[in-house]
């Protein structure tokens, strides 16, 4: 009787335990749908009413994504239709067909939304939401990203997000916050990116901002912040600062030696550009232009070993650059236009180069050319300005008579200027430039210079790399012991690969590529320009080229080697294998490659304007520096040889042209996800394989039988979990269910952060 007792006890407990298990899925499932109604069923979200299973197995796309763990949801991300349109008045009342209607309250919203208390990461997009946004936002206590941009959002940034205290990610850009910027971003310690780009902010720059260690992204451009801005030296982590547009009227502050991109333009900073910035060496693009800034720029910006944009305009920069002023390497665009310069340019910035872009028009300097002032010009703008102080008991005492011609004076000067200034932007000499403005086909080096930057892509620089120049064949001959079997190390679809050892001992890897002739030199100079122009931390880079016109063995074509650093490190599928046991990575480890490899082709796909896919990712193409870094490498290799494919599928009919069609990048990394999970089992595999044993991860049984024994022996679960789930979405047959590389990379972040916790947590419980 007392075993009979305690087993309906234990199945009681059990058929408990389950009723509340399905009780709690079922109320998170309703808090969605009801945030589905007050969103006021966006398209996005048509499938959760017809959708009769558990929405956290619905295939994440780029505008729906639900994230869920122990039947609760950790993560929530739409991206709806109804974007803030360029220059939009906004009254904080509704606007037909781009907010939310007139019933929509966002306290409701809000108030529905806390009930999803276990959320880590909350992205709504896009969703015209309007209102001011409710303190109780802080209910949502375990949240590390909060997005919300570009929706309609006004009234000031509430004083509960400071208690959100796990926060790592604000985004808020294209709203309508019209307050002050508050002062309690202290209390954010664990903050790394604050984006409140395109709103109304006022007041000075927060200086408890300052005090966050972590931050690696600051980003309020264009809003009306004004003011001084103030020491941000101690911001040892960050990389980026972008407060373009705004008010800001002191100094320029020092700044933390770690920046890569500084983006101060349009602002009423003066005074002189403080030598201090001649310490950031990993400064890669400096926008200083429309300012009162004023005296001779320091030299050293113009060599700083990653500096590769420099903009300096519509300033009132004066004097003379030294002659010995010398460019650093990585230097492809400068613009000094719109000052107050005389003298001659220093040669590194008249020379005429294939990899710089010079803009100096609108100074005093001594061309002889429409667009630039005479000296004298310059010269009383400046002295007038210096001497206004000291001269201001004279001018009380000066007689009416002479006061007067000094402003008809004064009014012709202006005149004169205005007449020149436009002349002078009419025809603002350019010297040198890359590419000839009647070039046939390519992207011109101006556009490249300018490309926009992608910050979660590019945080560091890539130190010491040489200049992208053209090779002479000779010196690859002797490099190679003229392309001895013994440098020979491999040769894939696109060629001969050979190791070489230039004259200063430099190793370098040298791609051999054969075109057609028909295919036009000019168009593959550009086309090479442009590859030149894709530097980033996690690919390996591109040295220069050689064209030989008129190979030996083939009159019909021509042949183009690619110098690349040489990589010593093997490949990252070297590293999988059990061939090396002592080199197998563990799992931070590989997590630690993608990252880098996935940061390096988001940067590909969106850092540039056009775009660079197809990629060739495979775990070969991933190779490993002598620490271990990784780099991509055969990246781009598409951009020149696509048009010479073009060709030869005209020659050899629909079967070549097959090689046309670009490769799937996301579809390609599910691969490399897949071998990093599963190591030397991939290896003589077949594709179709590989997707059968994908069902095997949904078990532990399953993991332990396919997963690599290093990866089951040094991951966390919820790790390897995170995982698994994003190659299941990157390597779906159907290419529209694939999530963006964005995607991909954010939950490679998540899965490192969550595998760092584990170890963190391993390490104290042993030493405890």
């Amino acid at each position: 009787m007392g075993y009979l007792y305690k087993f309906l006890l234990v199945f009681c407990s059990w058929v408990l335990f389950l009723t509340g298990t399905h009780e709690l899925q079922t109320s998170q499932t309703q808090v969605l749908l009801q945030l589905r109604k007050h969103l006021e069923y966006p398209s996005p979200l048509d499938i959760w009413g017809n959708y009769e299973g558990d929405l956290c197995n619905l295939t994440s796309t780029a505008h729906v994504s639900i994230t869920c763990q122990d039947n609760s949801v950790t993560g929530l991300k739409i991206m709806g239709d109804k974007p803030v349109k360029e220059n939009t008045a906004y009254n904080g009342h509704p606007i037909p067909n781009q907010t939310l209607s007139e019933s929509f309250s966002i306290d409701s919203f809000v108030t529905t939304l806390t009930r999803l208390t276990t959320l880590r990461v909350l992205s709504l997009v896009s969703l015209g939401i309007w209102g001011p946004l409710p303190d109780k936002i802080h209910r949502l206590s375990s949240l590390e990203l909060l997005d919300m941009s570009s929706n309609f959002l006004f009234g000031a940034i509430p004083s509960g997000i400071s208690r959100l205290v796990r926060l790592q990610t604000l985004t808020m850009d294209t709203n309508f916050f019209d307050d002050n910027v508050p002062d309690w971003w202290d209390s954010l310690s664990n903050l790394t990116v604050l984006s409140l780009k395109s709103n109304q902010l006022k007041g000075q720059f927060p200086s408890s901002i300052c005090r966050i260690a972590t931050l690696t992204d600051i980003a309020m451009s264009n809003n009306e912040l004004s003011g001084k801005l103030p020491d941000m030296s101690a911001l040892t982590s960050l990389h980026v600062l972008d407060l373009r547009e705004n008010k800001l009227d002191s100094g320029l502050p020092l700044m933390p030696k770690g920046l890569v991109t500084v983006l101060l333009s349009r602002n009423l900073f003066s005074g002189a550009i403080p030598q201090q910035f001649g310490e950031l060496a990993q400064l890669q693009h400096l926008d200083l232009s429309f300012n009162d800034l004023s005296g001779i720029p320091p030299s050293v910006l113009f060599s700083l070993p990653n500096i590769s944009y420099l903009h300096l305009a519509s300033n009132m920069l004066s004097g003379t650059l030294p002659k010995d002023l010398s460019c650093g390497s990585k230097l492809g665009f400068v613009d000094i236009s719109n000052n107050k310069l005389i003298g001659e340019l220093p040669p590194c910035l008249d020379s005429i180069s294939d990899k710089r872009v010079v803009k100096f028009g609108g100074n005093c300097l001594s061309y002889d050319t429409p667009s630039q002032h005479k000296e004298a010009f310059c010269k009383e703008t400046n002295g007038s300005k210096s001497s206004r102080g000291r001269e201001i008991g004279l001018i009380a005492a000066i007689a009416f008579g002479a006061v007067l011609v000094l402003v008809l004076s004064a009014f012709g000067v202006i005149i004169y200027c205005k007449r020149c200034c436009t002349k002078g932007r009419q025809e603002q000499s350019t010297r040198p430039k890359i590419v000839q403005d009647n070039a046939p086909t390519g992207v011109s080096s101006e556009v490249l210079a300018n490309a926009r930057l992608i910050s979660q892509a590019v945080k560091l620089g890539t130190q010491g790399s040489p200049a992208y120049r053209t090779f002479y064949l000779e010196e690859l001959k002797e490099a190679t012991n003229n392309f001895d079997s013994l440098s020979f190390m491999g040769e894939g679809s696109r060629g001969k690969l050979y190791k070489g050892r230039l004259e200063n001992g430099t190793y370098v890897a040298i791609r051999s590529l054969t075109f057609l002739k028909k295919y036009s030199i000019q168009n593959l100079k550009v086309r090479l320009d442009f590859l030149s122009k894709l530097q980033h931390p996690h690919l390996v880079s591109l040295l220069g080229h050689c064209i030989e016109s008129g190979s030996q063995d083939d009159s019909n074509t021509n042949k183009v080697f690619l110098v690349y650093e040489y990589m010593p490190n093997e490949s990252y599928r070297a590293h999988l294998s059990e061939n090396c046991p002592e080199n197998v990575l563990k799992w931070s480890d590989r997590l630690a490659i993608l990252i880098g490899v996935a940061k390096a082709v988001h940067f590909l796909h969106s850092g540039v304007i056009s775009g660079s896919f197809s990629n060739r990712l495979t775990t070969n193409n991933i190779l490993l520096d002598e620490h271990r870094i990784a780099k991509l490498s055969d990246y781009g290799i598409s951009i020149i040889m696509e048009e010479n494919e073009k060709l030869e599928a005209k020659g050899e009919g629909p079967k070549a042209s097959q090689r046309t069609k670009l490769e799937d990048d996301v579809y390609n990394f599910g691969f490399i996800l897949l071998e990093s999970l599963v190591g030397p089992i991939v290896t003589g595999k077949g594709e179709a394989f590989l997707l059968n044993e994908m069902a095997s991860f949904g078990s532990q049984d399953g993991r332990r039988r396919i997963v690599d024994p290093v990866v089951l022996t040094t991951c966390s679960q919820e790790s390897l979990s995170i995982v698994v789930s994003i190659t299941n979405k990157c390597i779906c047959p159907e290419p529209s269910s694939r999530p963006s590389f964005e995607d991909v990379l954010w939950n490679l972040q998540y899965a490192a952060q969550v595998q760092a916790t584990a170890d963190a947590d391993q390490k104290s419980d042993s030493t405890s």
